[in-house]
């Protein structure tokens, strides 16, 4: 069966699901040019969840992804998050803010039993993961709803991992994908490659349909990860500068200068490696340190920061996820982009 006809398709482009720069429009205008457009939920409550799905479905009758994290809630440790907020501690002298005030940062959550009863309720076409997935009786319940499963693997064990356990389709994520890598057997950064190395790899080690992700911004691209065996493509930092996503000013001013090219994993502000522009953070005190505490606990002691500089008009302490090819970002409909991307005019 092709990847179109098992997610209900027209064309072989998926929306890459990003939270923090999109809601539900984004996900309605690549659907309805024929791709899967995707919702990223590990950031909403379950009440956020149906109020987007409902938007969703009162702008598009195609299918859509609903995506959820998969990763073990972390035990806080306070030694830990006292080293970590240490190290600002001249960032905040600098910007005037008291170190003993940090907010919590924004929730990312694993799917659980509550996110388990929407997808129950609302039966989307398509559920992914990111990190691996989630405990077998709830993925049970996912499928028992009629929802195709996706899950992203960065390296062919797993892949295979994830073949083994009954996902529809493996979204190979190479290492020039912006924003969290979905690593989850380890933490070693150095067993993630390319996406044209490791595409090939992963096509021959499962049977499931292989959908290729990272650097991939235009119908070349597209054609190239087809040529390698894939079954489709999920793009994601292309789709930045669209008007449907709701990336800030900051990010869309950084994704269109010369610096965007230079990019780097940093786990500086959630605790996972993740790739960004580099920025004045991540050349100061990363961009990985080993002093960050697990996901997503690390996000508390940037957050104020990053509020006070984008006030301020920069993006010095602010995450601007982004692909190593930001050569595709383009302020046109998200439309016409997939169809673009689709090799349509």
């Amino acid at each position: 069966m092709s990847l179109q006809n098992l997610l209900g398709i027209e064309l072989p482009i998926l929306q890459a699901p990003m939270a923090g720069v999109q809601d539900s429009a984004l996900a309605i205008a690549v659907s309805n040019a024929g791709g899967l457009g995707a919702l990223p939920c590990a950031m909403l409550d379950a009440n956020a969840v149906c109020k987007q799905v409902e938007i969703l479905r009162a702008g598009t009758s195609r299918p859509f992804n609903l995506n959820f994290f998969s990763h073990t809630p972390p035990v806080p440790d306070e030694d830990k998050a006292q080293a970590w907020r240490a190290l600002f501690a001249g960032y905040y002298a600098e910007f005037g803010l008291d170190a003993g005030a940090q907010p919590a940062g924004p929730a990312r959550l694993p799917f659980d039993d509550a996110m388990a009863d929407v997808v129950c309720e609302l039966r989307p076409a398509v559920v992914s993961f990111h990190f691996g997935l989630p405990a077998p009786a709830l993925l049970k319940r996912v499928r028992d709803a009629g929802a195709r499963i996706l899950a992203s693997a960065t390296t062919v064990d797993e892949a295979r991992w994830l073949e083994a356990r009954g996902v529809d389709a493996v979204i190979a994520q190479g290492l020039e994908a912006g924003g969290h890598r979905g690593m989850f057997l380890n933490e070693d950064i150095a067993t993630q490659v390319g996406t044209f190395a490791l595409v090939p790899q992963v096509v021959e080690a499962v049977r499931v349909p292989v959908i290729a992700a990272g650097g991939v911004a235009d119908a070349q691209g597209v054609r190239a990860a087809l040529d390698l065996g894939a079954a489709g493509v999920q793009v994601g930092t292309a789709y930045l500068l669209c008007p449907e996503a709701t990336t800030s000013a900051i990010h869309r001013a950084a994704l269109k200068r010369e610096s965007a090219r230079v990019t780097a994993l940093t786990n500086l502000f959630t605790g996972r490696p993740a790739r960004g522009i580099v920025n004045r953070l991540m050349r100061e005190l990363g961009p990985m340190n080993a002093q960050a505490p697990q996901f997503p606990l690390a996000a508390a002691a940037p957050a104020p920061l990053r509020a006070r500089a984008e006030s301020l008009g920069n993006g010095d302490f602010s995450p601007l996820w982004a692909g190593q090819n930001a050569s595709g970002c383009r302020e046109i409909g998200a439309g016409e982009l997939t169809r673009a991307l689709a090799g349509l005019r």
